[in-house]
């Protein structure tokens, strides 16, 4: 049986590669910037603090059972004080967060939620 943080990190990876693939295609699609909004930073930043979270969760797994949701809720508000630190001064510099800088910021960020909360959901119900 494979290790599910080695698993969950390789999904969580192609998941974002094709979402950033994909993300591109869509603005150079409208003829809009394609590396601007520090779109590049978000996709890599929001991977990694997917993975971290996760890992973190894996390794606590056995230890803190019980405590787990609430790591999960610590591990989301590290991701929201990271966009507000790195990204949130960038794009209000301007007064406004555009629907472009909100989208460089905030698809990785679902998608990688997403599949977070999957995975972690599934190997929680095994542990039960």
């Amino acid at each position: 049986m494979q290790n599910p943080f080695i698993s969950f990190s390789i999904k969580v990876i192609l998941l974002l590669v094709v979402a950033f693939g994909f993300h591109l295609g869509v603005l150079k699609f409208l003829n809009l910037p394609l590396f601007e909004n520090k779109i590049i930073a978000s996709y890599i930043i929001n991977l990694t603090l997917v993975i971290v979270v996760f890992g973190v969760l894996y390794l606590l797994k056995d230890k803190y059972t019980s405590q787990l949701g609430f790591l999960f809720l610590i591990g989301s508000f590290l991701k929201f004080a990271v966009f507000f630190i790195v990204f949130y001064p960038f794009y209000k510099e301007d007064g406004e967060i555009t629907k472009l800088e909100f989208a460089a910021f905030f698809a990785p960020y679902v998608l990688g939620l997403i599949l977070e909360t999957v995975s972690l959901s599934k190997w929680l119900n095994k542990l039960s």
